[in-house]
């Protein structure tokens, strides 16, 4: 069977208003975590390139690059029988099945056929934020070169092979997902290589893109896959209209109402606030960067002055601007912890480990529970659901084991 992990550069954020992929990625993975194959090339989008600064392709490079409909049969061959796996797998799977469906062609790429590296990450590394920087640094993965396809691909195939090895084989994950095995027969032009990117020069990141990879997650699936969207449209400081819209469609598609991104809203403007704090202190530049992502969405200028005083005070409470979130131990002595499934030791076992540390144990999941230990975290048991619901983390009980070990430090 196996995994291909892949990643897209894209013209915007969403395909049904003519943004297109304009590079992609695949890696070929085995069902250990090993890298098999790579496959990478600039795809002729057909169209403006979109945010040039971000993904730094050319216009010229982008002209000499096959068409998607000359690459349709290959990617088709290099997915097949594979579970698809990406950072944000809701994002990616859009744009290809857009892309294939403009051909005429019907796929098993869906939201629910594929694994997503970001979901897991709050499995595995609940630490950590939902960007593919902030996994890989908490997962000892490399990534440079980011917002290239490749680098993002092999970025997110190393977190999937620390995923496979924490979970253990077979992870909970393969029960539910087998692969596309209803992949239409597609043409392959023989005739179409691959085109690489021009090699790269360090662009220093701006002051948002660097607190944007270090956002936290919400633990709620839907809440972070809209938020890594906006993360991607706030990377050049400006949402156009049309970026607008393609935000409330992704929020639409992701059953997210009005109230909903609102409160995402505020608590993402507050998590700007706090990382940019505890950087140090936040001068005239920073608080106008700040202002402007209020502007942007819909918040008042003046709500820029709590949230930096919520910032300030929080950052003094955790010792100074030195401290880093990632850091922090995750679990406090008096948490309240609920477990749910089947695991290989007895529940009894795990219960009194979480006893012996200080931790009280639940028997079901509420507003005050901490952290729901689960032998699936995507279980759809009743306890699973409601903390989705609550934005309560999901974790398995190998990251709980870590998370216990961080509690003794």
């Amino acid at each position: 069977m196996g995994y291909a992990v892949l990643d897209v550069e894209t013209t915007g954020l969403r395909p049904s208003w003519r943004d297109r992929i304009v590079e992609i990625a695949i890696i070929q993975v085995s069902d250990a975590g090993q890298i098999e194959a790579e496959w990478c090339t600039l795809v002729n989008p057909e169209r403006d390139l979109g945010p040039q600064r971000i993904h730094g392709i050319s216009a010229a490079e982008a002209r000499q690059a096959p068409r998607f409909k000359d690459l349709a049969g290959t990617i088709a061959e290099l997915l097949r029988s594979r579970i698809p796996v990406a950072h944000n797998w809701a994002f990616d799977s859009e744009f290809i099945a857009y892309e294939f469906e403009r051909l005429g062609y019907g796929v098993p790429i869906r939201e629910d056929t594929g694994l997503c590296t970001m979901h897991l990450g709050g499995q595995f590394l609940p630490e950590a934020g939902r960007s593919l920087a902030a996994c890989c640094r908490a997962a000892g993965v490399p990534l440079v070169n980011a917002h290239s396809a490749l680098y993002d691909a092999r970025a997110a195939a190393g977190l999937l092979a620390h995923f496979v090895t924490m979970a253990g084989m077979p992870p909970p994950w393969m029960a539910r997902l087998v692969g596309g095995r209803d992949w239409p027969n597609i043409p392959v032009s023989g005739d179409v290589e691959a085109v690489s990117r021009r090699v790269e020069g360090h662009v220093e990141p701006h002051f948002l893109s660097r607190l944007v990879e270090r956002l936290p997650r919400t633990h709620r699936p839907n809440a972070d896959a809209y938020l890594d969207v906006l993360d991607r449209a706030l990377l050049d400081r400006h949402i156009s209209a049309v970026e607008a819209n393609a935000l409330v469609s992704v929020a639409d598609r992701l059953g997210l109402a009005r109230e909903d991104l609102e409160e995402l809203h505020q608590r993402y403007l507050q998590a700007l606030a706090t990382v940019a704090a505890l950087d140090g202190e936040i001068g005239d530049n920073e608080r106008a960067d700040l202002e402007g992502v209020a502007d942007l969405l819909a918040l008042e200028r003046e709500y820029v002055d709590g949230v930096l005083s919520t910032a300030r005070h929080a950052v003094a409470l955790t010792g100074g601007p030195s401290a880093s979130p990632s850091k922090r131990l995750y679990l406090r002595r008096g948490d309240e912890v609920v477990f749910t499934g089947e695991t290989r030791e007895p529940r009894e076992v795990w219960e009194a480990r979480a006893t012996r540390a200080g931790l009280r144990v639940g028997k079901d999941v509420t507003t005050r529970t901490r952290l729901l230990v689960a032998a699936d975290p995507d279980t759809m048991s009743g306890k699973a659901e409601k903390a989705a619901r609550y934005g309560i983390p999901i974790v398995h009980p190998v990251a709980f084991t870590r998370m216990l070990k961080k509690m003794e430090l």
